[in-house]
């Protein structure tokens, strides 16, 4: 009873011909009752970004994190709680307002560590309640802010670094000035639209200088380049009438991005971790001028690696001598950053912030891939703060147990599976590992839940799993003699066969097949690609460090669908921006992308469904923000990839990646997008937010229970969400 009066609420907003009136239902009103569960995981976090204090209470910290929005601690990182689940959930900075620590926090979204999955940003936001609520200031084209400032002397004078579009040009960078509060905004530093400020920092004892770090970047679909003749290192001593470039001590030529700290306790000391053309000149410069010169002091590699992930320097409240750096597994120097040493044992690699307590010289948090970890003895023996469910999935998948379990790979995290319920609840011991690394797509075996596929980046392993055995073989396809070099995508597509349960598909460049579970490959398909030379050089990739990690590798096929009513038929889209279908089990490929009307060249193909209620309906969902387009993509076929329609409307926020036709009611949507889930009832003609216990957290990947029709929606940010019996 209680899903027929939602359907029929839920009628009256999609069909205003019922009522004279549009009145438009959000939240509760509209779907009811119904609410999304938090599956966890409980055991693995997800990437940190800012970790910022209360200047008198250590244990009061904000966590902003790369797509699972701000949490508050008020008892030292024991407990957390979401404050900014209303909102877009990618964050690139926290500030605390240093005069009313108390009252008002800053918070810039858009994640600043460049990586090519990173989610994107709408603004700058403040509360006046210490988080319980939230004003929009502005910025909204900002897509990524990487500083705030706030001055100690008259906090109505704020500073706000902006990083900018990660993904093409843009005015809307630099450093900009607000005098009264953040009501008005005045651009005071600006090189160009591809250069942005990557690091802001205020002399804690005076407030009219300022440092800015402006970069020179860009990141394509199969490239990324850092560095250029824009990025440089700035002072100014007005408060940002006038700025000069402080180079006195650097190296000749092209910088890239420039980490930057000043010391609290004597702001003469200043240090920059700088990415320059020469290795031999990248790493650790020191100024005990306050910028006047610079000398190089440590050039170990770790203090440079990987300059867009791990730009930043802390140096200690309490001692101008201890200095942090993130990196791979973070460094911590307590001689001025003539040597570093390796942080403690048991934390997580990839460390992207630290927080040193005022006045405690032993408490110290880093934030990393893994999440939040505390040290109570300077920095050598760490332990994870637990309580901060920020996992980011890629994929997600269901097999038919009782109950069913779900199957994910996670950002740095490996690959797991866990059940979907229980019934003493579900807990860390629950969750099984299937797969290490980055972890992207994961499949059980359709008839045995035991064995289970799964992958790392860039198909740099595939495995098929015997989970009971606690064993697992490699089952990866390799070049067939007279091939060429299989070009795997970063989030390399996998799937099982919808009707040979040992059906195993992996994608290249080719769609390959094995019919014995990875035992044996063959090919089912020429190139589907572009094969566009120009972006097949990923060897030169990174800019002035080079970065051949693989996440840019392109003209790769990214989804493959096998249509659940007809074997023969298989549909698959690439990241070049090409569908194409067989009707003959690979035989023949027909490339239908000149089909779809009012859909931009090349835009990536991110997932197709094939229909389970007719072979001849599929859908289509395309990713264009690698373009720097953020407009919604998803298009419907009902005649083979012959014509497609846009079933895209208003109401859709952000960019798509997934979509779930139901098993019951065709005309019933699931669609994943980089601002949460969209549901449609009537096959498109109008969709709406679904927002019930459910924060605007990008969803990488819907799927649906076939017996129990449950929704499980992987996100990039904040776990596995489950809406149990939606059909």
């Amino acid at each position: 009873m209680k899903r027929v009066l939602v359907l029929f609420i839920l009628s009256l907003f999609l069909f205003p011909g019922y009522s004279q009136d549009k009145v438009e239902l959000k939240g509760s009103a509209l779907f009811g009752n119904i609410q999304a569960r938090h599956l966890g995981p409980a055991k693995m976090s997800g990437r940190v970004i800012d970790i910022e204090g209360h200047p008198e209470d250590g244990n009061i910290l904000y966590v902003g994190s790369a797509g699972g929005g701000v949490w508050k601690t008020t008892d030292g990182g024991i407990t957390f709680n979401p404050i900014f689940d209303d909102y877009i959930q990618s964050i690139g900075c926290v500030a605390v307002d240093p005069t009313n620590p108390d009252n008002e926090i800053w918070v810039g979204t858009g994640e600043i560590w460049t990586r090519n999955s990173v989610s994107i940003g709408d603004g700058l936001y403040k509360s006046n309640d210490g988080g319980k609520s939230w004003n929009k200031i502005g910025f909204e084209k900002s897509d990524r802010i990487a500083a705030i400032e706030i001055s100690p002397s008259d906090n109505k004078t704020v500073y706000v670094g902006v990083l900018g579009a990660l993904w093409g040009d843009s005015d809307e960078r630099g450093v900009f000035k607000s005098m009264d509060g953040g009501k008005s905004w005045e651009k005071i530093l600006y090189i160009g639209p591809s250069t942005g400020c990557s690091d802001l920092v205020m002399d804690p004892n005076n407030p009219d200088v300022l440092y800015a770090s402006m970069w020179d970047f860009r990141r394509t679909g199969w490239s990324f380049n850092s560095g250029g003749e824009n990025s440089a290192l700035y002072k100014s001593i007005d408060g940002g009438k006038t700025w000069n470039k402080i180079h006195n001590g650097y190296p000749e030529g092209k910088l890239g991005r420039i980490a930057l700290a000043v010391a609290p306790s004597n702001s003469d000391i200043l240090y920059s971790v700088i990415e320059s053309e020469e290795n031999a000149d990248k790493g650790l410069y020191k100024s005990e001028d306050a910028g006047a010169s610079w000398t190089q002091i440590n050039n170990d590699f770790e203090l440079a690696v990987r300059p867009f992930y791990f730009s930043r320097i802390v140096v200690s409240p309490n001692d101008p001598n201890i200095v942090a750096k993130a990196g791979l597994m973070g460094s911590l120097s307590k001689d001025g950053g003539k040597t570093f040493r390796a942080i403690g044992s048991g934390v997580h690699a990839d460390i992207h912030d630290y927080h040193f307590v005022p006045g405690d010289k032993n408490r110290v948090y880093l934030g990393c891939d893994g999440g939040t970890y505390r040290s109570v003895d300077g920095g050598n023996v760490w332990a994870m703060c637990q309580d901060l469910p920020l996992s980011q999935y890629y994929h997600v998948e269901v097999d038919n147990e009782k109950p069913f379990n779900v199957y994910g790979g996670l950002q740095d995290n490996g690959s797991w599976v866990g059940p979907s319920s229980s019934d003493g609840g579900i807990s860390s011991r629950d969750w099984r590992s299937v797969g290490f690394g980055d972890g992207f797509r994961v499949y059980p075996h359709p008839e045995d839940a035991n064995i289970v596929y799964s992958e790392m980046q860039g198909a740099d392993q595939i495995w098929r799993v015997n989970i009971e055995r606690n064993q697992s073989k490699i089952v990866k396809p390799y070049p067939e003699e007279g091939d060429p070099k299989l070009r795997f995508n970063w989030n390399t597509p996998i799937a099982t066969g919808l009707h040979n349960p040992d059906a195993f598909f992996v994608g290249s460049q080719f769609v390959h097949k094995s019919d014995d579970m990875g035992e044996t490959w063959r090919k089912i398909s020429p190139d589907l690609t572009t094969n566009d030379k120009s972006k097949l050089n990923q060897v030169e990739s990174g800019g002035l460090s080079t970065d051949n990690s693989g996440a840019e590798n392109h003209c790769t096929v990214f989804t493959i669908g096998e249509s659940p009513l007809d074997e023969n038929v298989i549909w698959a889209g690439t990241d070049d921006g090409n569908v194409q279908v067989t009707m003959d089990g690979g035989e023949n490929w027909k490339n239908v992308t000149r089909n779809i009307r009012g859909l931009p060249a090349n835009t990536w193909v991110y997932h197709i469904e094939p229909s389970s209620h007719d072979v001849n309906t599929a859908y289509a969902v395309f990713d264009g923000h690698t373009k720097n387009d953020m407009n919604p993509y998803v298009f419907k076929t009902t005649n083979g990839g012959s014509t497609w329609t846009s079933i895209v409307t208003d109401e859709i926020k952000g960019f798509c990646r997934s979509i779930q036709e139901d098993y019951v009611n065709p005309d019933l949507l699931y669609l994943g997008t980089e601002m949460g889930l969209f549901i449609t009832i009537n096959g498109g003609d109008s969709w709406s937010h679904f927002t019930n216990n459910m924060p605007p957290v990008a969803v990488h990947h819907v799927t649906l229970h076939k017996r129990d029709h449950s929704l499980v929606m992987g996100t990039h940010g904040r776990g596995v969400f489950v809406i149990d019996d939606v059909t």
